[in-house]
């Protein structure tokens, strides 16, 4: 079964809703199960629910078919995303611009010259989507070394 996973923040902003509303449309356009991810970071503990955050994202976007959420607690939201996407084995991440922006700046900080690209396709094995804040999308697949991810 294909898996699509989608990081957000909690609670969602405009941003994450067009990040959802395209995790959603890529999962149903796949037949694919979704796994709507929040981290809860350990320092500022929200204390977010699973509950609390579907009821957030079907506020935001409505009912998600074939959607999981998850809620998964870090001191690093970046490193806990990339734990969840390789413990699930996605197939597909789709995370909004400002996110790979993040990306970018944790591994620059670990790397003196990273290729953001090869890092995330030889680390996640996966088709990257990026989405922007008005939902226009950037696509890095893993079997397309062409497409590059955008700038923050």
């Amino acid at each position: 079964m294909t898996l699509v996973v989608v990081p957000v923040r909690f609670p969602p902003s405009s941003h994450s809703a067009a990040t959802l509303r395209e995790a959603a449309r890529v999962a149903a356009e796949r037949d694919a199960d979704l796994t709507v991810l929040h981290v809860d970071l350990y320092q500022r503990s929200g204390g977010v629910s699973r509950s609390d955050l579907k009821r957030a994202v079907e506020e935001r976007i409505g009912r998600i078919d074939r959607a999981r959420y998850v809620v998964r607690r870090g001191f690093l939201v970046e490193e806990t995303i990339l734990e969840e996407i390789v413990a699930e084995g996605a197939d597909v991440v789709v995370i909004g611009s400002k996110q790979a922006g993040r990306w970018r700046r944790m591994v620059q900080k670990l790397l003196s010259d990273p290729d953001i690209d090869s890092f995330l396709r030889s680390q996640l094995d996966c088709t990257v989507i990026t989405v922007d804040a008005d939902g226009e999308t950037t696509t890095n697949d893993a079997a397309d070394d062409a497409a590059p991810l955008p700038d923050d």
